[in-house]
């Protein structure tokens, strides 16, 4: 099974498909420096497969290609993230910004 995996930037997602069919989406928001990932769904039919896991990989490859960073709000993006660390970890937006705790 092959999953094909395109950018339609319109719709705010990227979308997997199988043999031309629609099979996985992953909504994002993009910025100029970052692309927050915020819902992944398998449509019916297509569960169970490694498709969402496909489409996951395929899109942060794009990421990478286009030199932004990622935040995964969507639990499934962050958790695949965190599996494989190693390959993407180095994606992961971190805030420039730190909080110094008040002294009393």
């Amino acid at each position: 099974m092959q999953v094909t995996v395109t950018d339609a930037a319109e719709q705010h997602r990227y979308e997997g498909r199988v043999d031309g069919e629609l099979a996985a989406v992953a909504e994002y928001i993009r910025t100029p420096e970052l692309v927050v990932f915020t819902h992944t769904e398998v449509l019916r039919g297509h569960e169970g497969r490694g498709i969402s896991s496909e489409l996951v990989r395929q899109a942060l490859d794009d990421v990478r290609g286009q030199q932004l960073k990622v935040l995964p709000l969507c639990p499934f993006v962050a958790g695949w993230m965190q599996r494989h660390a190693a390959d993407y970890g180095d994606l992961e937006y971190r805030s420039r910004t730190s909080i110094t705790p008040a002294t009393a």
